[in-house]
């Protein structure tokens, strides 16, 4: 590998090498009791029932966010979640203080469960024996570079991309190409691996890299208008394993060029 084949990876950080969702959802677990405990010491006085619908109507609205870094940074949009549920369910005057100390309590608790599993290090370690790694997120420059640091990871990659950094993010080309440009490689011989895909595979596809790579931990079934990935996988545990297929394919096919220019 690295030779005819596959010279660089690329791997998406969110719900791809780290479960960003999972220690959201645990965040949220943890700053619930926090959080009625913030509202008694404030003049709003509620309890387990009511922390627990404002906590959900949090993570709805993590869920369907949109950020434009250019109209608002990403903590104030934050703390806004937390404002306009606490007001939506207790109701009263906006509480920014209250919303602010819960946002805090949510970001610091999520930052401590982001890990790398040790079977993940190990996977990277091997595979930086043969390939160049690049990490290459979307999102705001400063809370992907608390990801990063949260979860240890740069001692595993050769380069780190962060889109917010950038001028595009994931799908455009530009931003692969660039990474290309930081390893000195083609897009033709660099794989992209990540969960979304509509911007990692999508992406990969856009730039014409050589193969991308899903991770469909679920399994489920793709939209018939979704970009086809090369390759899918349910853990990325797996990808040595599709590293290795892809280059028996290019092994093989250079032997039968080599047979078919002997017989001319």
């Amino acid at each position: 590998m690295g030779v005819h084949g596959v010279k660089a990876v690329f791997f998406d950080l969110d719900n791809t090498l780290v479960d960003t969702a999972a220690a959201g959802r645990r965040a949220i677990e943890e700053v619930r009791p926090l959080c009625v405990i913030s509202a008694l010491q404030s003049k709003h006085h509620y309890g387990e029932g009511e922390a627990r619908l404002i906590c959900d109507k949090v993570q709805a609205k993590l869920l369907k966010e949109c950020h434009d870094p250019a109209k608002m940074c990403i903590t104030d949009l934050r703390i806004s979640h937390w404002e306009e549920a606490i007001q939506e369910t207790i109701g009263g005057e906006a509480n920014r203080n209250l919303a602010a100390e819960c946002y805090f309590l949510w970001k610091t608790t999520r930052l401590q469960h982001l890990t790398l599993a040790e079977d993940t290090r190990g996977m990277l370690t091997e595979l930086r024996k043969g390939v160049r790694l690049l990490l290459l997120t979307n999102g705001d420059k400063q809370t992907q570079r608390e990801k990063i640091e949260a979860c240890a990871c740069q001692p595993y990659f050769d380069a780190i991309v962060v889109g917010g950094e950038q001028k595009e993010e994931k799908p455009a080309p530009s931003i692969f190409h660039y990474c290309c440009d930081l390893l000195g490689v083609q897009p033709a011989e660099c794989v992209m691996v990540g969960d979304s895909l509509d911007t990692d595979i999508q992406g990969g596809l856009n730039a014409g890299l050589k193969a991308t790579v899903w991770l469909n931990k679920a399994m489920t079934t793709p939209g018939d208008t979704s970009p086809v990935p090369h390759y899918v996988i349910s853990s990325v545990l797996d990808l040595p394993a599709v590293l290795q297929k892809m280059e028996h394919k290019i092994n093989a096919k250079l032997g039968t060029d080599h047979m078919a220019s002997n017989n001319e």
